[in-house]
C-alpha cells in the first residue's frame, strides 16, 4: 500500500486517538488492563510506520484529564504500564532518531511516570527525525484554559496589551507552540468525534474514523488513513476552484 501513496503529500503533523483498548479486551472476556498491554504493538507500529513515511510529529492521545475518574485499578495499571513501556522504548527510539514529546498537565503524573518521561525527553532530545508526542492528562478545554490564564497574567502586568492578542499569541500560549497543526486526525474503534482533544488546532485537520479497535491497528491502517488523506481536497474555507487556480 504504501507505493500507491505520493510522498509529496504526506501528512507533516498526525495525530491519533488510540480508543478500543477495553472494548478489544472484553471481548477476549479480560480485564481492561489487557486491552491496554496488547495496543503497545499499535503504538510501536504507528510509530515505526510513521518514521518510514517521512511523518515529522505523530501525537498519541495516551490519557486524558477526564481518564482519572476511570476505576483506581485501572489508572495504577495504565502508569505502571507508561513507565515500562516508556522505559523499553527509549532504545529504539535512538536507534531511529525518533525524539520523545509531551503535552498535558503531566505534574499531575506520579513521581515514576513522571522520572522515567522526563528521562526519555531528555535522552531523545538530541535527535532529529519524528517527533513523538504523548498528551498525558491533556484535554482541549484544560489546554485552551490555560492559555487564557497565560495571556491574563501577561495583560494584568503589563508585558501584553489587550489589542495585541491575535490568534497567533494564542497558538503560542498553547501546549504544542511551535508545532504544526496536525494535518489529519485519526479516531480507531469505530467512534465519531474528538474527545476534547486539541481543540484549538485541529481546526481544519482532516478527520478519519476506523471502526478497527486500537489493540488492532498496525501499519498498513495508517497508511489506509494517509491515502483517505491524499484524495481529499483542503480548502480552508477557499472555493475548489481557488484552490486548484
Amino acid at each position: 500500500m504504501k507505493e500507491v501513496l505520493n510522498p509529496d503529500r504526506i501528512p507533516r503533523h498526525i495525530a491519533i486517538i488510540m480508543d478500543g483498548n477495553g472494548r478489544w479486551a472484553k471481548k477476549k472476556g479480560a480485564m481492561r488492563i489487557f486491552g491496554h498491554r496488547h495496543a503497545i504493538q499499535a503504538v510501536k507500529d504507528s510509530i515505526e510506520g510513521a518514521e518510514n513515511l517521512g511523518v515529522d510529529y505523530l501525537t498519541l492521545f495516551s490519557f486524558s484529564t477526564e481518564n482519572w475518574s476511570r476505576p483506581q485499578e485501572e489508572v495504577n495499571g495504565l502508569m505502571e504500564l507508561l513507565v515500562k513501556t516508556i522505559t523499553d522504548e527509549v532504545p529504539m527510539m535512538m536507534k531511529n532518531n525518533i525524539q520523545l514529546d509531551s503535552i498535558g498537565d503531566i505534574d499531575s503524573l506520579p513521581s515514576s511516570a513522571y522520572n522515567k518521561l522526563m528521562e526519555a525527553k531528555k535522552t531523545t532530545s538530541v535527535n532529529t527525525g519524528l517527533t513523538v508526542i504523548l498528551a498525558l492528562s491533556y484535554s482541549g478545554k484544560w489546554e485552551i484554559t490555560q492559555a487564557t490564564k497565560r495571556i491574563a497574567q501577561k495583560v494584568s502586568e503589563g508585558k501584553l496589551k489587550l489589542e495585541e492578542i491575535t490568534q497567533d499569541v494564542i497558538a503560542d500560549h498553547l501546549e504544542t507552540a511551535g508545532i504544526p497543526d496536525p494535518e489529519l486526525m485519526i479516531r480507531t474503534s469505530g467512534e465519531y468525534r474528538i474527545s476534547n482533544f486539541l481543540l484549538w488546532q485541529s481546526a481544519y485537520t482532516e478527520l478519519y474514523f476506523t471502526p478497527v479497535l486500537w489493540p488492532d491497528f498496525r501499519r498498513e491502517h495508517l497508511i489506509a488513513a494517509i491515502l483517505d488523506f491524499q484524495k481529499r481536497e483542503r480548502r480552508f474555507g477557499k472555493t475548489g476552484e481557488q484552490v486548484k487556480s
